[in-house]
């Protein structure tokens, strides 16, 4: 027998303890009891200490005795006592400079690490891309896209292909830097597909993460691929060019998305295009309504507004009766007014002395100024508010203001790159 105080091995029986041999140490003097549980606890207890973890005889014996009684039965008082007295001989070993120290622990630490990072990767799942680069080629925004319609990181990506066949130039340097797996096979008929259906069989010995599969192909026979992929639970896009776009179908579900490769965007369904509309048309209809509320609440404030100043004056029911005669009135003279502000070109004399005015007007601000065609029929255009041609063709005096100015003889045109620059006679 062991003395659990200091280890000596002189013990000697000293009486019985409830119903158990009592024990005394020679060498300090210990009582204790003599250990019943089995084997099992104790190696369970004491074992893979390496050395270094020193539990006392006692608390193992008051570790199987909690531990076997019934929960109802255990005193607070003594599992607290326990508790306490284990936690603190548990920690000040584990916490030793010896024990964080020692290989075992390095070893047991590196263990859990490694568990911890390969539960999370099967909790996570990866997508993998598989590329018959002979049959489809993919720029770095079509990868970008694909990648954005799997649900898990594409983390591996893998490219077939005869690499010596010169037809396909630099790809495998341009895939490589992109970091896609090569994968060479020799020349031949669908030698690619063949080996794209060999990897796809086994591709869960490889990578047990994987959970969706990109098959970039538009060979038919990868269908059979798909169909095995799918079989072993996996998620399966078939990513096919038709034309200038990549139609992208998940065979699980049947979805299909389109991707145009011109324009580096999704395109978009029929039914998202006719909900676009939907959305301009509402939008549109709203900012309407809006105006139309504006126009109501200043329509209805100007008729407040006349109300109150007709309601001041005694004559009430004869002002009402020549309001609309007022606003007609008031529309005629606006327009009346807008002609009156423009002058009248009756005849080819009054257009050029028009024309002369604007000419002279001009050289007096800036002498330098060069006054080409367009210049002078804006100008005239302010003046007699209607176009140079309109006025030409009213008077009969040709068929444009240009070819009139040619025939005038009071105007000279220069030609200056693709204008004419136009200068006359003045004369006060």
């Amino acid at each position: 027998m062991k003395c659990p105080r200091c280890e000596s091995t002189s013990c000697r029986q000293n009486g019985c303890r409830n119903d158990k041999q009592n024990y005394l140490c020679k060498n300090c003097g210990q009582q204790f009891l003599e250990p019943v549980f089995p084997h099992s606890l104790k190696g369970e207890l004491l074992a893979n200490s390496n050395g270094q973890t020193k539990v006392s005889m006692a608390v193992t014996t008051e570790v199987f005795l909690v531990k076997n009684l019934p929960e109802e039965k255990i005193p607070e008082k003594n599992l607290n006592s326990f508790s306490f007295k284990l936690s603190e001989e548990v920690l000040q070993n584990i916490l030793s400079s010896d024990c964080l120290e020692s290989a075992a622990f390095s070893k047991f630490f590196l263990e859990i690490q490694q568990s911890n990072e390969i539960k999370s990767k099967l909790e996570t799942g990866i997508s993998l891309l598989l590329l018959d680069a002979e049959n489809l080629k993919l720029d770095i925004n079509s990868e970008l896209f694909l990648a954005s319609v799997c649900k898990y990181p594409l983390q591996v990506k893998m490219a077939f292909a005869n690499w010596r066949n010169p037809s396909t130039g630099k790809q495998d340097i341009e895939l490589y830097n992109r970091g896609y797996q090569l994968v060479h096979v020799p020349g031949g008929k669908d030698g690619a597909d063949a080996k794209m259906i060999a990897f796809g069989a086994c591709v869960l010995r490889s990578y047990p993460t994987v959970k969706e599969i990109l098959v970039c192909s538009g060979d038919g026979i990868l269908n059979h691929l798909c169909n095995e992929l799918q079989n072993q639970g996996l998620i399966v896009y078939w990513v096919r060019r038709q034309g200038q776009n990549l139609h992208i179908e998940n065979r699980n579900t049947g979805k299909l998305t389109d991707y145009s490769l011109p324009m580096a965007t999704e395109v978009p369904s029929f039914e998202k295009v006719v909900d676009t509309i939907q959305d301009l048309i509402k939008t549109e209809q709203e900012s309407i309504n809006a105006r139309l509320d504006s126009l109501v609440a200043v329509a209805t404030s100007f008729q407040e507004k006349c109300e109150i100043n007709i309601k001041h004056n005694p004559k009430q029911p004869e002002i009402e009766k020549l309001l609309p005669v007022l606003d007609s009135s008031v529309t005629e003279c606006n327009q009346e007014t807008k002609q009156d502000n423009f002058a009248k070109v009756p005849n080819k004399k009054v257009l050029d002395k028009i024309l002369l005015k604007i000419i002279k007007d001009i050289q007096n601000k800036s002498p330098k100024t060069k006054l080409c065609v367009p210049k002078l029929g804006s100008e005239l255009h302010k003046i007699a508010g209607e176009s140079p041609n309109s006025i030409i063709k009213k008077l009969k005096l040709g068929s444009s203001f240009l070819k009139y100015l040619q025939s005038s003889p009071t105007f000279t045109l220069e030609a200056s790159g693709k204008e004419y620059e136009v200068t006359a006679l003045l004369r006060e």
